[in-house]
Formats: C-alpha cells, sequence, structure tokens
C-alpha cells in the first residue's frame, strides 16, 4: 500500500514538472485577452492589433484587444498585473510602463515583480525638429546657440512627462544647455505652434512630420536613436551630431502577469518573430524591433534608469 502511495506521489510530482511545457505545447486552447492601455489609434493601439492578428492567425485562436486607457497606462497595467499568470491574459504598452514608477510613486502594482515581458514589437524614434527661423541647421550649432542664450530657445511638447518633452530634457542635461519647455496639449497642438513659429523646436514622430519636411515648413537637425532612420539616411543621430553618448527611443511591447509559464512566454516571443520576420507591409510605418524576453528585460531596466537620470532634472509634478 506504501509502495502504491509513493508511485503515486512520484507520478504526481512528475506531472507537476511537465505540466509548463505541455501548456505551451497546447497553448492557446480558448480566446486570449489582450489589454492595451491606451485609447484607440495611436501607435501602441495599431502596433498591438496589427502583431496580435497575425499572431491568432498563426496559433489558431482569437486575440481579443481590450482598450484600457487612463493615467498614462497605470490603469490597464494594474488589471493585468492582477489577472491570473495562465497566458490568457496579456498587455501591449509603451514606454510610460517603466516611466509610470516615477511619475505614480504609490501604483496599485509593481512594475517589475508584478508583470515579465514577453518582447519588443517596435521602436519609437523621434525627429528633433526646427522652425526655420531657427539660425541653425545641425546638432552642433543648436548647442552652441542655446548656451549663448539661455532659456531663449524654445521647445514644445506634447505635455509634461511625455516623450517628446523627456528627449530634449535629456538633451538639455547632456549638452549643459537650458531650453525651455513649452507645454500643449497632445502631438497635434505642439505641431502647431512649432509650425507657427511660436516654439522653435519639437521632438517629432516621423510620419507626423515628413509632410512638413518636404514642404521644408521644418527643418530636419537630427533623430534621437543610437542608428540612423532607413527613411532619413543623410540624417545624423543626435549623438553623432554634437551630443555624443545621447540616445532616446521608446517602444511597444508584450508583457503577462509575473508567474506565467516560461514555457508560454517563449513560445509567444517566437511568435512574436515570426510576424517581424513575414515582413508583413502593414509594418512598413514601424520600426520591428525584435528583442528576446531576457533581453527586453535588460531594456526595461536601463530605460527605467535613464527616465529616473532625467525625472531628476525636470520633476515629476506637471501641469
Amino acid at each position: 500500500m506504501l509502495l502504491k502511495v509513493a508511485f503515486a506521489v512520484a507520478a504526481s510530482m512528475s506531472a507537476l514538472v511537465i505540466a509548463p511545457g505541455a501548456q505551451a505545447q497546447n497553448y492557446p486552447v480558448k480566446a486570449v485577452r489582450v489589454v492595451i492601455p491606451w485609447p484607440a489609434g495611436g501607435l501602441t493601439d495599431v502596433a498591438g492589433r496589427i502583431y496580435f492578428q497575425k499572431i491568432s492567425e498563426s496559433m489558431g485562436q482569437p486575440f481579443i484587444v481590450d482598450n484600457r486607457p487612463g493615467a498614462t497606462g497605470s490603469i490597464g497595467s494594474e488589471a493585468v498585473a492582477k489577472s491570473p499568470p495562465d497566458g490568457y491574459t496579456l498587455m501591449v504598452h509603451s514606454a510610460s510602463h517603466v516611466s509610470n514608477p516615477w511619475i505614480y510613486p504609490k501604483l496599485n502594482y509593481d512594475t517589475f515583480r508584478d508583470l515579465v515581458p514577453v518582447g519588443l514589437l517596435v521602436a519609437q524614434t523621434g525627429l528633433l525638429v526646427a522652425h526655420p527661423s531657427l539660425p541653425v541647421k545641425n546638432v552642433k550649432e543648436l548647442v552652441a546657440l542655446a548656451r549663448s542664450r539661455p532659456d531663449q530657445v524654445l521647445y514644445a511638447s506634447s505635455g509634461g512627462g511625455s516623450f517628446s518633452h523627456m528627449a530634449l530634457a535629456l538633451m538639455n542635461s547632456m549638452s549643459n544647455t537650458k531650453m525651455l519647455h513649452i507645454p500643449y496639449k497632445g502631438g497635434g497642438p505642439a505641431s502647431t505652434a512649432v509650425l507657427a513659429g511660436e516654439t522653435q523646436l519639437l521632438v517629432s514622430t516621423p510620419a507626423a512630420a515628413l509632410t512638413h519636411l518636404q514642404s521644408k515648413r521644418l527643418r530636419l537637425l537630427g533623430v534621437t536613436s543610437d542608428t540612423r532612420l532607413k527613411q532619413f539616411p543623410d540624417t545624423p543621430t543626435v549623438a553623432e551630431a554634437g551630443v555624443p553618448g545621447y540616445e532616446f527611443r521608446g517602444w511597444v511591447a508584450v508583457l503577462a502577469p509575473a508567474g506565467t509559464p516560461k514555457p508560454v512566454v517563449d513560445r509567444l516571443n517566437a511568435e512574436i518573430k515570426k510576424v517581424v520576420d513575414s515582413r508583413d507591409n502593414r509594418l512598413d510605418a514601424f520600426e520591428p524591433w525584435y528583442m528576446t524576453p531576457e533581453q527586453t528585460a535588460a531594456r526595461f531596466k536601463s530605460d527605467y534608469e535613464k527616465y529616473g537620470r532625467i525625472f531628476k532634472v525636470i520633476g515629476t509634478k506637471f501641469e
């Protein structure tokens, strides 16, 4: 009798050991909810929908998008952090995921303990653009002008703590300049202000700036990534052009509740890579950016530390 019990316990333990692998092999067996903590139509939402439509076709189950915007993505993040870690609730989020702890010190979840990275989807690179009236043609000239005229070079942003704000705040801190921040309520009003000459600088997106660059209503000075963009091969990075070591690049990533079986995470990551490798023409407007879960975790950590350094300079109380 004791021998039978021992065999039963051993069999039970063996089942526990192989369960995660078996789960990944069969996963998914039902619909998966994909929370996007931003409104529909933005970069994060569109990229997430394109990727998960392809993943749904590949894996044979629906991946249903659930937009839960609010508080720079933290409302949707909390919902996912408190969901069962079974692979059937995922999240597509922006780099705000690692800046939110600096803005909201009393989040109802832990950014790193309660959520795990699955992989990156796309990059968000900024274009440093200037109104033609600003007497500079490159980053080096901009830095020289800004040093000679503290608080007289005005830069617009889509709001305090936004990508466009922090990109130029980082440049200020790294170049020993004092360009003055003028926040607006969104990217549209910020672009309008620069086009009208109310302000002189903006870190914009390629899609938003392209038409104005072609019509010469804006001048392109540099790109915020650490490598040149394919769309603008003759435009240097900010680091190349005058601020050594500068790099500011956002991203869109997939996350899951902590405790989600590693084989499931790895399976989803492999599906992400398939989408990148497919060269789907719907991604032509984006910068697909593949990373393993481990590489994604390292990027999260380094960006979290970078945001912390920026917030020490600009503060975290925004109008």
